[in-house]
C-alpha cells in the first residue's frame, strides 16, 4: 500500500495553464514542436512581408506537401514498431506509372485506375510485409531492396519517359473544393469544413472533461478548457477563411481533404483501437507484448502493408498534381517522411510517436522549406537547414535523457500515461529481466 505524501500539488497559475495541453508537466517542453512551428511561421511572416500566411501561399503549401504528410502518417506507425521504410518513394512512383499507363494506354476509366493503384499498393505491401514479419529479414534491408526493385520497375514499365494522365484524374492532386451556386465572396464548402473542425474541437474537449469526471481524474479548470477551445477554434476558422478567400477558382485543395480524412482515421486507429494499442505495445517491448498475447508478426505484416497502401495514395495524388508520371517521381520522399516523423516526436528506439505529431513535424519542414524559398534562399541553404533541424530535434531529446532529465519526445506521449502527481516520488524497481521503462503504459498498467 502507498501512503499519502505530505507535499501538496501546486494549483492555479502556471499549473492550470499546463493543463491546457493535457498534462501536468511543462507545456513548453511537451508542445515544443508546435511552438517551433508557430515560431517559424511568425518569423517568415514578418521576413516575407506577410506572404507566408497569404491565401495563395497556404494553398501552395498544402498542395505541395500533402503527399509527404500522407507518407508520414504511415511512416510513424512503422517507426513506432521499431522499423524503417526506405521504399516509399519508389513504391509511390511504381504505382504512379501503372495508374498513368492504365488510363493513357489501356483506356481504363480513372475510378478503376485508382482501384488498380490501391490493389498494387496492397500487393507490394504484402510482399514486403511477408519478408519482414514471417522471414525475419530486417525492414531496413527489405525496403532498401524494395527501393531498388520498384524504382527499376517504374523505369522499365514507363521506359524512362513521362506518361500523362487525363484531366479528370488530375482533380485529386490539383483540384479544389467546388463553388456552390450561392452569391458569397468565399468558398462555402471550405468554411463548412472549418466549422466542422471547430465543432470537433468543442466536442472533443467536452467528451474529455466528461471522461475525467467519470473516472474521478483531476480536470483542468473550466476557464483553461475555454481558452484552449477558443484559441484552437479561432485558428481553424481563420485558416479556413484564408483558404476560402483565395484567388477565384481556388479554395481548400482536394489533396488536403484526403489528408484530413486520413489523419482522422489513423488518429482514431492508433489511439482508440486494439490494433493501435498493439502497435505501441510491440514497439515499446516486443517480448512483453508477445507474452501478453499480441501477435507481433501479424502487426508487423499489416503495418508494412499499410505503409505501401499510403505510398500508393501519395503517388497517385502527386501524379494528379503533376498531370503525368515520370521516372524521377518519388526521389527523396522517404527522407522527408522520416524527417517529419522524428521532428514530430517519434523515438528512434520505437514505441513512441503520434499521427498528429508527425503532421506537425511535416508542417515544420514544409513551412521552413517554403519560407526559405520565399526569401530567395538557394537549394543548398534549404537542404543544409532542413538537415540541421532534423539533427537538433533528435539530439535535444537524446541529450536530455542522457543527463537524467525528462525525455522531450517522451513528454509528447504523456497523455498516454497515467498521471503520477498524486503518488509519492519514490523510485519504481522493475522485476528482474524486464525493462519496465521501455514498456508502453497499457502493458505497465497490466
Amino acid at each position: 500500500m502507498t501512503t499519502e505524501t505530505t507535499r501538496t500539488p501546486k494549483r492555479g497559475g502556471l499549473s492550470d495553464l499546463r493543463k491546457m495541453f493535457g498534462g501536468s508537466t511543462s507545456g513548453a517542453r511537451q508542445f515544443g514542436i508546435l511552438a517551433s512551428l508557430i515560431a517559424i511561421v511568425v518569423v517568415f511572416q514578418i521576413w516575407t512581408g506577410g506572404l507566408t500566411l497569404s491565401s495563395q501561399n497556404l494553398i501552395n503549401v498544402v498542395s505541395q506537401q500533402s503527399y509527404i504528410l500522407i507518407l508520414a502518417i504511415g511512416m510513424v506507425m512503422v517507426i513506432i514498431m521499431g522499423h524503417i521504410d526506405l521504399s516509399v518513394g519508389s513504391v509511390a512512383a511504381f504505382v504512379g506509372i501503372i495508374v498513368a499507363k492504365s488510363m493513357n494506354e489501356w483506356h481504363v476509366p480513372w475510378p478503376f485506375a485508382i482501384a488498380i493503384g490501391l490493389v498494387v499498393g496492397v500487393l507490394v505491401g504484402a510482399w514486403q510485409g511477408f519478408w519482414v514479419a514471417y522471414v525475419g529479414v530486417p525492414a531496413f534491408i527489405v525496403t532498401l531492396a524494395g527501393m531498388l526493385i520498384f524504382r527499376g520497375a517504374n523505369q522499365w514499365i514507363g521506359q524512362s519517359t513521362t506518361t500523362p494522365v487525363p484531366q479528370e484524374f488530375s482533380f485529386i492532386g490539383s483540384g479544389y473544393l467546388p463553388e456552390l451556386p450561392i452569391a458569397l465572396n468565399f468558398n462555402v464548402l471550405t468554411m463548412l469544413l472549418g466549422l466542422i473542425g471547430a465543432g470537433w474541437i468543442v466536442y472533443n474537449e467536452v467528451r474529455l472533461r466528461r471522461q475525467q469526471h467519470k473516472i474521478g481524474a483531476e480536470a483542468a479548470p473550466v476557464w483553461v478548457s475555454g481558452v484552449k477551445v477558443v484559441v484552437l477554434c479561432a485558428a481553424i476558422l481563420w485558416a479556413s477563411w484564408l483558404f476560402a478567400t483565395g484567388r477565384p477558382g481556388t479554395s481548400f485543395p482536394v489533396s488536403g481533404v484526403i489528408l484530413l480524412v486520413l489523419v482522422v482515421i489513423y488518429s482514431f486507429l492508433t489511439n482508440n483501437t486494439v490494433f493501435g494499442r498493439h502497435i505501441y505495445a510491440v514497439g515499446g517491448n516486443r517480448m512483453a507484448a508477445a507474452l501478453s498475447g499480441v501477435k507481433d508478426r501479424r502487426i508487423d505484416f499489416f503495418v508494412m502493408m499499410n505503409m505501401a497502401v499510403l505510398a500508393a495514395i501519395a503517388g497517385m495524388i502527386y501524379v494528379g498534381r503533376a498531370t503525368a508520371s515520370g521516372p524521377q517521381d518519388g526521389n527523396g520522399w522517404e527522407l522527408d517522411a522520416i524527417a517529419a516523423v522524428f521532428i514530430g516526436g517519434a523515438a528512434v528506439s520505437g514505441g513512441i510517436g503520434t499521427v498528429i505529431g508527425s503532421i506537425v513535424g511535416g508542417l515544420v519542414m514544409a513551412f521552413l522549406n517554403n519560407g526559405l524559398q520565399l526569401v530567395g534562399a538557394g537549394a543548398d541553404t534549404v537542404a543544409i537547414t532542413k538537415g540541421l533541424v532534423l539533427l537538433l530535434a533528435v539530439a535535444v531529446d537524446v541529450i536530455s535523457k542522457r543527463r537524467g532529465g525528462p525525455s522531450i519526445i517522451g513528454l509528447i506521449m504523456s497523455r498516454r500515461r497515467r498521471s503520477t502527481e498524486s503518488f509519492p516520488e519514490t523510485p519504481t524497481v522493475a522485476p528482474s529481466g524486464t525493462n519496465e521503462s521501455s514498456q508502453p503504459a497499457d502493458i505497465r498498467r497490466g
